[in-house]
């Protein structure tokens, strides 16, 4: 099977080294363009993947097209294929706000799939979610199940809830990455090396979210068993809830959301 993406940056690189290493693919069956050159180089030298500058030489001949393309540049890239895909080629987009309905205009015959992933796929610990368009027969969603299986867990939704996805999973990450950093503050202001503080708050945090996992367990059960009577965790959790840290990560959650809505 030959794969195709148009759009060779974080995201699209990510996902050529999941559907590398899982195996999903050969680097001689997938084909990227980017408009800039040195990228192209890059991603050949990396991966030995085919990547060229413009998508003529592969699109009508790719099973599978990603499109990934910053939002901006998205109807560009749509005009771009149009033209060249063949009748059954899966057009796949994980372009933000680019929805089923804008992409079936533009390919009124082929499937469409939408996908929000995020950037923890760049280290195989990303989440993918999806949704079909009008005319996708299940062993093509099949397939790209498993293409975006390679950088992490991917589950199927119906896409009005990419709205609600774009502001958990998709910017989550940031929201994580400041808690690192705050607690890795913290650390240091009580007596720890930044270095030190670092690895122990990004650990913790990955050890946290693989108890949730594994365990299958309500993060509040999760919580009780580190939280013994008058003990240290208690006086922490005490203090994040006089400050609103819950509240906050919530509204977090729904500000991303509603602004997806307006991009879409």
């Amino acid at each position: 099977m030959e794969i195709g993406f148009i759009g060779g940056g974080a995201m699209a690189e990510a996902l050529i080294k999941g559907i590398i290493v899982s195996g999903a693919a050969k680097p001689r069956e997938i084909f990227v363009s980017d408009h800039k050159s040195n990228r192209c180089a890059e991603l050949h030298k990396k991966y030995d993947v085919n990547a060229m500058v413009g998508c003529s030489n592969f699109a009508g001949t790719v099973q599978v097209l990603f499109i990934a393309v910053k939002p901006q540049n998205a109807e560009d890239a749509l005009l771009e294929a149009k033209p060249l895909v063949k009748p059954d080629t899966m057009i796949v987009s994980i372009v933000t706000g680019l929805t089923l309905e804008k992409m079936e205009q533009y390919f009124q015959t082929q499937p469409v799939i939408r996908v929000m992933p995020n950037t923890p796929a760049a280290v195989g610990e990303g989440i993918s979610v999806y949704a079909k368009g009008t005319h996708v027969p299940g062993e093509m969603l099949e397939i790209v199940g498993n293409l975006l299986r390679g950088t992490g867990p991917a589950i199927q939704m119906t896409e009005d809830k990419f709205d609600a996805v774009t502001g958990l999973s998709g910017s989550g990450p940031a929201y994580a990455y400041l808690m690192i950093d705050a607690l890795s503050d913290g650390g240091v202001a009580a007596g720890l090396k930044r270095s030190d503080a670092i690895i122990l708050a990004a650990q913790t945090m990955l050890g946290a979210a693989k108890m949730v996992l594994k365990t299958g367990m309500h993060p509040d059960a999760l919580r009780d068993q580190v939280t013994s009577p008058a003990g240290t965790t208690i006086a922490g959790v005490r203090t994040l809830e006089q400050h609103g840290v819950r509240g906050a990560l919530i509204d977090a959650v729904i500000a991303a959301s509603e602004r997806s809505k307006e991009l879409g």
